[in-house]
């Protein structure tokens, strides 16, 4: 079955799938849960500007949203996992069956690696005695050749072990990682069960179409949003959509002026349904971190949104357009700016370093009021109380508006 889509129809069933259309209606650790298991996973990175990328995912989609909501669903309790995905991800803690062949891969490519398997029992009886523990704790301070450059075997052996499965992250401290036997605190029946995709075949249907199901709308062209599958290029890329559309499990949306198909999956035509019924208004502003689902296939999102976004903190200063940590600012569903945040905990500041309005985008009382609501909820979940311009006057001038988030925080 074929469905098509105008650019706008296709924009408000995606931004809903989302939890984006409208923002922050899910509430509490139940709606960051809730919105997780609908998008199989989020993106994790320890960069901190204005919080941590996962943190920043769900600020936008949950009203209220403190990082305690998601703390205690990762180490607490044990409702979710950090685990590989796309990149290093968060997901729901019952899909650890499903990446069977992901830790079975790694455990094949260390597990013979002769400075690893020299440290093994010195760690493991270590955590026996001490754990949960981070590479800190180990004085071993060989170095050795890993994927992000030399580092202490300690580190090495750690994140083997984690990736093998062995080990889970037990808590995070900051950004350093304290890791535990994956036994002492995941049911053994989980350990245990066995992989449900038997096939290879099997497995590249359920992770294409975990994929599809991650931004809500896909296209079978290569790019970044397809990071992570095992052993998958566009030949089998292909294959598996052939087969989930033979086995009707995904539907083709032909959207105007797009340069290719998109699948939808075959569970979310409600969804698609409330968002063709909608009306078309401004029905909320949100900040949208850097590493989104929505902004997974930023290709997609050009052609679609007419937004086009790099994420510039691996380019020179000389060479951005923007700023190091950028983020966009969805009004309804376009993209009307963009911003560059730093939060100062020390001076309890949100600081503005840049601001770049889209082009065509025409302030009026109730934008300025829907950006307000949006930067109330955006300082509250900061725990800032005040907002800084460190930009142009040109550009302030057209921000006057904001000096009112602090006076009216919670």
């Amino acid at each position: 079955m074929t469905i098509k889509l105008s650019k706008n129809q296709a924009k408000r069933f995606i931004l809903k799938h989302l939890h984006l259309y409208p923002p922050r209606y899910l509430q509490g650790k139940h709606g960051s849960l809730r919105f997780i298991r609908t998008v199989g996973c989020i993106q994790f990175d320890p960069l901190d500007k204005a919080g941590q990328n996962p943190d920043l995912v769900l600020q936008s989609r949950v009203k209220g949203y403190s990082t305690e909501h998601l703390r205690q669903l990762l180490y607490t309790d044990r409702r979710l996992i950090d685990g590989w995905d796309r990149n290093m991800c968060i997901y729901p803690v019952e899909d650890w069956p499903f990446f069977s062949r992901t830790r079975k891969t790694y455990l094949e490519r260390h597990i013979n690696n002769d400075h690893i398997s020299e440290v093994l029992p010195h760690v493991r009886d270590k955590l026996k005695e001490e754990g949960p523990l981070s590479s800190l704790e180990f004085s071993l301070e060989k170095k050795i050749a890993w994927p992000w450059g030399p580092a202490r075997i300690a580190r090495a052996a750690l994140e083997s072990m984690f990736w093998w499965g062995e080990l889970i992250v037990h808590h995070r401290t900051g950004t350093r990682k304290y890791y535990d036997f994956s036994k002492n605190h995941l049911p053994q029946d989980l350990l245990e069960a066995p992989d449900p995709n038997e096939t290879l075949e099997d497995y590249h249907d359920w992770h294409v179409k975990r994929r599809i199901r991650s931004v809500g709308l896909l296209w079978a062209l290569s790019g970044d949003v397809w990071l992570g599958i095992r052993n998958m290029k566009s030949k089998e890329r292909a294959a598996s959509i052939a087969r989930l559309l033979k086995k009707r499990e995904i539907c083709e949306i032909n959207v105007e002026g797009l340069s290719a198909p998109l699948y939808m999956c075959k569970e979310a035509e409600s969804i698609l349904n409330e968002a063709l019924v909608q009306a078309h208004t401004s029905v909320g502003a949100a900040v949208i971190a850097p590493l989104d689902n929505l902004l997974w296939n930023r290709r997609l999102v050009k052609e679609l949104f007419d937004f086009d976004y790099t994420w510039e903190v691996y380019k020179p200063a000389a060479q951005r357009q923007y700023g190091y940590y950028v983020m966009p600012i969805l009004l309804g569903d376009r993209f009307i700016a963009r911003f560059e945040p730093v939060r100062s905990l020390k001076d309890k500041a949100l600081i503005i370093k840049g601001w770049w309005w889209e082009d065509g985008v025409v302030l009026d009382n109730k934008i300025i009021t829907t950006l307000l609501d949006c930067f109330k909820e955006f300082i509250d979940y900061l725990g800032v109380d005040r907002i800084v311009f460190d930009i142009n006057s040109k550009v302030s001038s057209t921000l006057s508006w904001i000096s009112e988030v602090a006076s009216v925080r919670r």
